[in-house]
């Protein structure tokens, strides 16, 4: 069977970092049986956690083994009107998660997220 492509969130990609034993991570479980993609905005969440070049080289590997998707001017409208829908409900949530599941949207792709 095909592996599916998916889009993890940044929270997947933390647990894998910050794991003593990464082997057992969600990453790694979800690395072997799917094609993972990573939004751009994920890639910004990651560089601004990055505190030393040890760190940063650990993303720019993870970048290299992953579909990366740009954020871009269609996704950008689809975010808009993530936003504007959560807004007149009162139910905002952070921005950047509104930009990481509009490139979900976008692409037609599920989310792979801790909870």
């Amino acid at each position: 069977m095909e592996n599916r492509r998916v889009l993890i969130d940044t929270s997947i990609l933390i647990e894998y970092l910050r794991s003593q034993n990464r082997k057992v991570s969600t990453f790694v479980k979800l690395f072997k049986d799917n094609d993972l993609c990573i939004s751009s905005i994920s890639i910004f969440e990651l560089y601004n956690g990055a505190t030393n070049e040890s760190k940063k080289q650990d993303i720019e590997i993870i970048c290299c083994e992953l579909e990366n998707i740009d954020f871009d001017i269609n996704t950008a409208k689809t975010a808009s009107e993530i936003y504007r829908n959560l807004r007149s409900k009162n139910k905002i949530i952070e921005f950047r998660d509104i930009l990481i599941s509009a490139t979900a949207i976008q692409y037609n792709l599920p989310i792979a997220r801790l909870t």
